[in-house]
């Protein structure tokens, strides 16, 4: 493995919010804590460990250890399950849907991200101890967002027509799919991949993508969270109470919505009156306000006491929305730091000030590291075309234009036709204006055709030598198809099983966790062997 690295700016993949967010959080001063640093952690220790009660770390173990029960036992994830009892444990934490087979490879990468995060973490601070969590979305019900994956290639999707929260998702038509899965694998019957694969299953979605994430996982001591769960909403009810009573969270976003606007960067959440929906097997319906009632679709129209008196007694029942979970997680963890995507942590900046309303310490943030992974294949080709890595970033046609013009020596050289041009437009502008000064618009229109003119010879002369390197243009093209498949972004397109090829799972993981780098900024490029 070679790894370099290029800036987010110059690679083209990253949104300007994201960046900034990377490389200047102190930018956005106003809407966090303090910048994302490892010296920040200190401080962020001291708030947390004021509000995190030694309560809060017994409901928290009691329930991991009914979470984790029947499934493989790993003492690495046990013990980091216990040590969160002791007051001098704390937690980094990332999120993500419950995409199929763990979706798009960027997932893996944020998992990595927070694991190496606290191996960092302990280095710095000895007298405490750091557990990496995945928080699962199992109560998201954009089911169209999940249910399918990319690999080797070939588009695989789950149809379900169930509804509800995801997680409860029965496996049903997995059986299917599973065996499609499998025989990309059929040539190594007893491989890694094959053996990790099978641990995709269970009651429902939520358990079985919990299986194959603590299958993946487990031996880095990763600790997986299941929010949809009674003793934990009870920990967080007194805030979604508070939601019902005074609609506090959507005041807040529209403060720092305000102060994002005013820096030039659009929102990327809206928050309701009500940041909260009801949810039943097969059921999540929004919680929404009608003059001082609350309705439920398909539940009926509720007093504000009546409903807080079911979330007192049925707090499951309840679910925070995208504006709400953050603070839901900050509530029932003892979590320093959260890491994310850049566009996920960019509605993370409107939701200081709900955190401040809820009494809850607003968390460290920092965008996850982003990975391009050249294949040794792709490596092959671009050295054979003279290319340096850097140059995938740029588009195909001004790659193909690029390679024309080093390779075809002096016969694609417009320098001299260009400067001709320049002094006729010059000669052409005076004519006309020395003839009649007013004809300045006729003389502008005149002098465009001639550009016109001299822009389609020059495309019949590359389009005539692309004719010529065909065997190099195909090239091109199948390298930036394989490094960034359907023109889009590698990490958020091809599935971790797909590098997975040869049926080797773990040393492949170990290879990505040896170059993720949590204070790393740029974007990583690591060409494989």
């Amino acid at each position: 493995m070679q790894k370099n690295t290029i800036h987010r700016e110059k690679s083209g993949l990253f949104s300007e919010l994201s960046n900034a967010l990377t490389y200047n959080q102190e930018k956005f001063a106003s809407l966090i804590t303090t910048p994302f640093s490892l010296e920040a952690f200190t401080d962020q220790i001291e708030r947390k460990s004021t509000s995190f009660t030694a309560e809060k770390r017994t409901v928290l173990v009691e329930t991991l250890r009914r979470q984790y029960a029947g499934f493989t036992s790993e003492s690495a994830v046990s013990n980091q399950i216990e040590s969160l009892l002791s007051p001098t444990t704390f937690t980094v934490t990332t999120g993500h849907q419950l995409n199929l087979l763990t979706g798009p490879i960027y997932f893996i990468y944020k998992i990595l991200h927070v694991i190496r995060l606290t191996e960092l973490l302990k280095q710095q601070h000895r007298s405490k101890h750091f557990v990496p969590v995945y928080w699962m979305a199992s109560e998201d019900h954009d089911f169209e967002e999940i249910n399918h994956t990319r690999l080797f290639g070939k588009n695989i999707r789950w149809e379900n027509a169930q509804g509800g929260p995801v997680g409860e998702y029965a496996l049903q038509g997995w059986e299917e799919l599973q065996a499609e899965i499998e025989s990309f694998f059929q040539n190594k019957p007893e491989s890694e991949a094959l053996h990790v694969l099978r641990s995709y299953q269970g009651k429902d979605l939520a358990h079985a993508t919990k299986a194959l994430v603590h299958r993946l996982f487990a031996h880095y001591g990763l600790v997986i969270v299941e929010p949809n769960d009674t003793d934990l909403k009870r920990e967080f009810a007194s805030i979604m109470i508070q939601e019902i009573e005074t609609q506090f969270a959507q005041k807040a976003v529209l403060k720092s919505n305000h102060v994002l606007e005013e820096m030039g960067f659009k929102p990327q959440v809206h928050a309701r009156p009500i940041n909260l929906f009801y949810i039943e097997k097969g059921v999540r319906e929004r919680l929404v306000d009608e003059d001082g009632r609350i309705s439920i679709a398909g539940k009926g129209v509720f007093s504000t006491a009546e409903l807080t008196e079911q979330v007192k007694a049925n707090p499951e029942r309840f679910s925070p929305n995208v504006v709400l979970r953050p603070v839901y997680q900050e509530c029932i963890l003892p979590n320093l730091a959260y890491v994310g995507g850049g566009g996920e942590m960019a509605y993370w900046l409107q939701f200081k000030g709900v955190f401040e309303a809820a009494s809850v310490p607003y968390p460290l943030i920092q965008v996850r590291n982003s990975l391009q992974l050249i294949d040794a294949n792709s490596q092959k080709k671009l050295t054979k075309l003279g290319l340096q890595t850097a140059a995938i970033f740029s588009e195909l046609e001004d790659l193909k234009k690029k390679y024309i013009f080093e390779n075809s020596g002096e016969t694609l050289d417009f320098s001299a036709l260009e400067g001709a041009v320049k002094v006729l437009e010059t000669q052409l502008q005076k004519s006309i204006l020395d003839v009649d000064s007013s004809l300045s618009g006729f003389a502008s229109a005149e002098i465009v055709k001639l550009q016109k003119q001299i822009e389609n010879v020059q495309s019949k002369l590359v389009k005539q030598q692309k004719a010529k390197f065909d065997g190099a243009m195909k090239q091109l093209e199948d390298v930036k198809e394989k490094l960034f498949p359907q023109n889009g972004v590698q990490e958020r397109k091809d599935n971790f099983f797909s590098f997975c090829a040869s049926g080797d799972v773990f040393p492949f993981l170990d290879l990505l966790k040896d170059a993720i780098d949590p204070l790393e900024k740029d974007l990583i490029v690591v060409e494989l062997d």
